[in-house]
């Protein structure tokens, strides 16, 4: 059966061969709660579906009306199996339990880098940018992470809160996602409001990555962690 943990999940973990993001539209903060209560008993009722995945993680949006999911699988195959066998009777039952929920979206990734500024500190605050780029481009996506990388690393003045960044690159080709973990909501916040343009400072590195070409649309979102499923013996 599954095993309900606190524990924040590492999104470095080499294990991971196939991580995969999604979001659901619930409508309320009530619901969330109701969604978030349903899912957990409906993993827990039942055993752990695959050895393949290694954690399942689901976060409440600060916008009172999303739910983000974070599944960990060692491959796709093992996803391609589980929605064969055990997916839609989960589904089902989450749906029975509270009805209108919309999935908006499954986006495949492969973790690609990370780098910490923090080691050790727990997170408060979840960050997801997600980026999207006009027509498939493997390299490029690279190509605009490394900016980042790059950009962040020769921050002159780092804003305070900030603890890990982990990027992620669309198998698709289109898409970069980068699940930043903050110390709080508030210390996000803050940097978003500092002086000039917030986080990413005006520096040449910076600009170079707003100006990347093809870059057609980028998010940025909060969420804080509010359920964490993993085997019974993991």
């Amino acid at each position: 059966m599954a095993r309900r943990t606190d524990r924040h999940p590492d999104p470095a973990d080499p294990r991971i061969g196939a991580p995969f993001f999604s979001t659901w539209r619930v409508g309320t903060p009530e619901r969330q709660k109701e969604v978030v209560e349903a899912i957990g008993r409906t993993w827990e009722r039942r055993a752990w579906p695959a050895r393949g995945l290694l954690g399942y993680h689901v976060y409440a949006g600060e916008d009172g009306e999303t739910l983000l999911h974070y599944s960990q699988w060692a491959s796709e195959q093992a996803y391609e199996a589980f929605v064969k066998t055990h997916r839609q009777e989960r589904v089902d039952e989450i749906d029975t339990a509270v009805p209108g929920i919309e999935r908006v979206a499954l986006h495949r990734y492969r973790h690609y880098r990370s780098v910490a500024r923090e080691e050790g500190r727990v997170p408060g605050c979840v960050v997801i940018v997600d980026v999207e780029f006009e027509g498939a481009d493997p390299e490029r996506l690279r190509g605009w992470a490394d900016a980042v990388l790059d950009a962040l690393e020769s921050e002159p003045d780092p804003h305070p809160g900030g603890i890990c960044a982990h990027f992620h690159l669309g198998t698709d080709g289109t898409r970069v996602l980068n699940y930043a973990e903050w110390e709080s909501a508030r210390a996000h916040a803050d940097a978003l409001a500092a002086p000039g343009d917030g986080v990413g400072s005006a520096t040449a590195a910076w600009r170079r990555v707003r100006e990347w070409p093809g870059l057609r649309s980028s998010t940025v979102r909060r969420y804080e962690h509010v359920l964490g499923l993993v085997p019974p013996h993991g």
